[in-house]
């Protein structure tokens, strides 16, 4: 019985869709680590607060899988942004306040997803990682 129990679950797991989320960060800011950091939890958490509940509870059930990949400018951020919200997938852009070292309203990275990792992937996958 635990055999088939095992058997059960690893089938499940194989068929079983994967999630993920990916940050993607304007590489022509050059943006201190702590700031590109801090931007990158901010497009993370607005992404999650706008994504379905059943996109996050597969994400989180699968360990909140994230992917930071740089893109060259804000043209290109967006570019790959409009390409996600086209099909479907939930998305964030973040301008920063401009508090301490870049200009107020400079959009600095945006998230893609929660989401499935196919469907993500198609539109990413050449990108860099940070």
């Amino acid at each position: 019985m635990r055999i088939l129990k095992h058997i059960k679950k690893l089938i499940s797991s194989m068929i079983m869709e994967e999630y993920k989320q990916v940050l993607l960060v304007r590489s022509d800011l050059k943006l201190p680590k702590g700031k590109m950091s801090a931007q990158c939890a901010h497009a993370a958490v607005e992404a999650v607060l706008k994504a379905s509940a059943s996109d996050v509870k597969s994400w989180r059930k699968e360990g909140q899988k994230k992917v930071v990949l740089k893109v060259d400018n804000e043209k290109e951020l967006y570019r790959y942004i409009q390409q996600a919200k086209d099909t479907g997938l939930t998305t964030s852009t973040i301008t920063d306040a401009g508090k301490t070292v870049i200009a107020p309203g400079t959009v600095t990275c945006g998230a893609i997803g929660p989401g499935k990792e196919d469907e993500i992937d198609r539109i990413i996958s050449h990108l860099k990682l940070i």
